[in-house]
């Protein structure tokens, strides 16, 4: 993946802070209470409902959602413009290619048109309510979200490849590209801590275990026992891209929970700003609160996640609500 470009990146976020703390002010909890044509209907519950029989087919279903609306917000705020379709959208940016979820988004979309009404809920209200279910499926904290938003026209390839962060970021260029969203140290590292759940492709970390900064060594920060697996895992010269789990304690791979601080902390992290945030003393406090704490894991990450759900959201009257969320109307 391409690495971040910091003063791009500035450049194109310096507004959207203040419009952000607006947003907060306009987003609500319960937003759509008694807007269903169907009295009877509760989005929220239909939006549970659906998410949980995905879940009972795929477990993977917790990281996919979570990691979809990071990535959808991380770009041009949450506005579901990673949802749409067509060659040069967001969806094809080299850090979009793994990123799953668009069928449980859709398959949530139209429960809620059909028992709902058309035109009611908004493709990006959807990403961020189904990525709540998957926290609270995957054992983790439930938290209230907000709605109101409208869904983007514009989805740009390259603005996704320039503004996502990298596997390979540092952590001061992490801490930048977090904090042009609004987000304090505390919040990075929660975030960060959603590696809780899912996998990376050897090709995201394959450097850390050959080619270390360019020595011809492996990182010598990494557990030596998870060194010999991961090269059994992703031998050198190989072409095929297989994954290794990010959290590696396996009694925890699938659950939402502050096992990923755990193992970071005996140098168990696989990409480079796993375990970077744990070394550099700007990180390492919070990395220890939420090893300690798995309610002070939950509660910092839902509250960064509710704040960075609210980053330069469109409100009535720009955007739009689809009617199908893979294409404008």
């Amino acid at each position: 993946m391409k690495a971040l470009s910091l003063i791009a990146f500035g450049l194109s976020l310096i507004v959207l802070i203040n419009y952000s703390v607006l947003c907060f002010a306009a987003l609500q909890v319960g937003y759509y209470k008694g807007k269903c044509t169907n009295s009877t209907a509760d989005v929220e519950e239909i939006v549970r409902s659906v998410t949980a029989s995905q879940y009972g087919l795929d477990l993977t279903v917790v990281p996919a959602l979570i990691r979809l609306q990071f990535h959808d917000c991380f770009v041009r705020g949450c506005d579901a413009s990673i949802l749409l379709d067509g060659n040069s959208t967001e969806k094809n940016a080299a850090p979009n290619l793994t990123v799953r979820g668009y069928d449980v988004i859709d398959d949530i979309k139209k429960a809620l048109e059909t028992k709902c009404g058309t035109g009611i809920v908004s493709c990006s209200d959807i990403i961020i309510m189904a990525a709540r279910e998957a926290v609270v499926l995957g054992g983790g904290t439930f938290y209230n979200v907000t709605g109101g938003r409208r869904d983007g026209l514009i989805s740009n390839m390259t603005e996704a490849e320039l503004l996502l962060p990298a596997a390979e970021i540092s952590v001061t260029d992490s801490i930048t590209a977090f904090g042009n969203l609004g987000m304090n140290v505390s919040d990075m590292v929660a975030l960060i801590g959603a590696h809780t759940v899912g996998v990376a492709h050897c090709s995201s970390f394959q450097d850390r275990l050959y080619n270390y900064n360019n020595t011809g060594k492996a990182d010598p920060t990494m557990n030596l026992n998870l060194l010999s697996n991961l090269k059994g895992t992703c031998m050198q010269n190989s072409t095929v891209d297989n994954t290794a789990n990010l959290d590696q304690n396996t009694l925890s791979v699938n659950t939402f929970d502050n096992s990923y601080f755990v193992q970071i902390q005996q140098n168990k992290g696989i990409l480079g700003i796993d375990q970077e945030i744990d070394l550099d003393t700007r990180t390492n406090g919070s990395v220890a609160s939420f090893a300690n704490s798995n309610s002070a894991f939950n509660a910092q990450f839902a509250s960064a996640f509710v704040k960075m759900g609210a980053v330069n959201v469109l409100l009535d009257p720009f955007g739009e609500i689809r009617l199908k969320c893979r294409s404008v109307n």
